[in-house]
C-alpha cells in the first residue's frame, strides 16, 4: 500500500474539479469561435498563447517544464527515483477548424491536474509522472497528423515532418520556429526517452457510453486507418464554348472516382469511408476545372478488410479518370491494435474502486496512444460526450463526467508510478 493510501487519501481525492473545469474553459478562449467552438490549429498563434498558459499553471504547482525539437510540451512531477522511466499522460491541444472545447484538451488538462494536485499535496511517487501536450495530432493544418507522438517514438523522421507545408505554403519548420522562439524560458530536451507506461484520457467522440449509461470507457484498442490524397489533372477551358466531348474536366472525373469508391467500400457495412477535403483549381464559375484534389479516409477494425479495400483504391481511381491524369498517394497507414490487458485491468479496477460504471470499448478514432503503443505499455480512458458529437463546435461533456475521468486517471497514474 502506498503512503498516500495509508493516510486514507487516494490521488483521486486530490483532484480539484472546479480548477480543472475553469482551466478547460480558459483554454477554450484561445481560438474561440462565435458558435462556441475552438479553431486552434497546430503551431498557430492561438496554440502558442495556450501553451504559455499551460506552462504557467505547471510552474505554479512546482512542476518542471520541457519541450523538444517537434514542439511537444512536457510537465514533470519528479519522482523519488528520477532515473526510473517515467509514466506519461496527455493528449493534444490543437483542434479542427470548427472543433470543440474537449477533444484532446481534456486529456492534457486531466493529466496536468493529476500531477499538479500531487505536487501541491507534496505526494511523490517512486517514478516521475509527466503530463504532455503532443504536437499536431489533428493534422488539420499540417498533414498527416500525430507528428509529435510519431517523432517522439521514432516512427517518422523529423526532417520529413519539418518540410510539410500548409495550404498557404508555411512549413512546419517555419511555424515551429515561432513556437519555440516564444518559449525561451522552457528547457529543451532531445526527442524521445524510455517511458514506463502511457495513459491517455479522452472524450469518446461517439455515442456508446452515453447510450449505455456508463461513466468510463476502458479502451480495448484502436481501429486501423489508411489515408490517401488524390490529384486529378485535366485542362482549363471556357465553360460556354468548349464541347463536352472535348473537355478534360477534373471535377467530373473526381466525382466519378468518389462515387466508384463509395460503391467499392459499401461492404462490409462497418467500413468508414470519408472524403473530407476537396479543392478545385482554378475554382472559377465559368471555367472547366483543370485540377481537383481530394482526401480519402478509410477505417476498419479488421486489418484484412482494411488491407483489401485500401489496396484497391489506386486502381479504382485510375479506372475512373477518363481523359484526365490521376495521381494517388497513400500518406498514412495505421493498422488496428489492441492495448495490453494488464493496463486495461488497472483502469477498470480504478473505476470500480470509485464506484463508476464502466465498459470496454474500441476506439473508432485515432489518438496519440496509437503511436505510444509501439514504445511502451499504453492505454486509454474514455468519458461520454453529448450525443457522441465531436469535431464540431457543439461538442460537449458535463463537468461531472470530466471529474469522473480525471479521478480514474489520477489513481491509475499513481498506481503505475508508485508500484515497486
Amino acid at each position: 500500500m502506498s503512503a498516500t493510501e495509508q493516510r486514507g487519501i487516494r490521488p483521486s481525492d486530490l483532484i480539484d474539479v472546479d480548477r480543472l473545469w475553469r482551466r478547460l474553459m480558459r483554454l477554450a478562449e484561445f481560438g474561440a469561435t462565435s458558435a462556441g467552438g475552438v479553431n486552434r490549429l497546430a503551431l498557430s498563434p492561438e496554440e502558442i498563447a495556450a501553451r504559455k498558459v499551460l506552462a504557467d499553471w505547471a510552474r505554479e504547482a512546482g512542476l518542471s517544464v520541457f519541450n523538444d525539437p517537434i514542439g511537444n510540451l512536457f510537465f514533470r512531477l519528479e519522482g523519488a527515483d528520477p532515473a526510473a522511466a517515467p509514466v506519461l499522460s496527455g493528449s493534444h491541444i490543437d483542434s479542427q477548424p470548427t472543433g470543440g472545447k474537449f477533444d484532446g484538451t481534456f486529456g492534457v488538462l486531466a493529466a496536468l491536474e493529476a500531477v499538479c494536485a500531487l505536487a501541491l499535496a507534496a505526494r511523490k511517487p517512486r517514478r516521475s509522472i509527466e503530463a504532455v501536450a503532443w504536437t499536431n495530432e489533428e493534422g488539420s493544418r499540417f498533414s498527416p497528423g500525430m507528428m509529435g507522438s510519431e517523432a517522439f517514438t521514432g516512427q517518422r523522421a523529423l526532417d520529413g515532418m519539418l518540410a510539410v507545408e500548409d495550404v498557404n505554403g508555411t512549413s512546419v519548420r517555419s511555424a515551429l520556429a515561432h513556437v519555440l522562439a516564444a518559449e525561451p524560458d522552457i528547457s529543451r530536451r532531445p526527442l524521445g526517452f524510455p517511458v514506463h507506461a502511457y495513459v491517455e484520457a479522452h472524450i469518446e467522440q461517439g455515442p456508446i457510453l452515453e447510450r449505455e449509461g456508463k461513466s468510463i470507457g476502458v479502451v480495448s484498442g484502436i481501429q486501423g486507418s489508411r489515408r490517401f490524397r488524390v490529384t486529378v489533372r485535366g485542362e482549363a477551358a471556357h465553360a460556354g464554348t468548349t464541347p463536352r466531348r472535348d473537355r478534360k474536366d477534373a471535377v467530373l472525373a473526381a466525382v466519378g472516382m468518389i462515387d466508384a469508391l463509395a460503391q467499392l467500400v459499401r461492404d462490409p457495412e462497418d467500413v468508414m469511408f470519408t472524403v473530407g477535403l476537396f479543392r478545385v483549381q482554378p475554382n472559377a464559375p465559368s471555367v472547366v476545372p483543370r485540377e481537383a484534389y481530394f482526401s480519402i479516409d478509410l477505417r476498419h477494425p479488421d486489418n484484412d478488410v482494411l488491407g483489401r479495400l485500401g489496396d484497391a483504391i489506386p486502381d479504382c481511381c485510375h479506372a475512373n479518370g477518363g481523359a484526365c491524369t490521376v495521381g494517388v498517394e497513400e500518406i498514412a497507414h495505421a493498422p488496428s491494435l489492441g492495448f495490453p490487458g494488464r493496463l486495461r485491468e488497472t483502469i477498470s479496477a480504478a473505476a470500480e474502486r470509485l464506484e463508476l460504471p464502466w465498459q470496454e470499448i474500441h476506439s473508432a478514432a485515432g489518438h496519440d496512444a496509437r503511436q505510444l503503443h509501439y514504445h511502451c505499455d499504453s492505454g486509454m480512458i474514455f468519458i461520454p460526450c453529448r450525443d457522441g458529437i465531436s469535431h464540431n463546435e457543439s461538442e460537449w461533456t458535463e463537468p461531472h463526467q470530466v471529474a469522473d475521468g480525471s479521478r480514474v486517471l489520477a489513481d491509475v497514474l499513481w498506481e503505475l508510478a508508485d508500484a515497486r
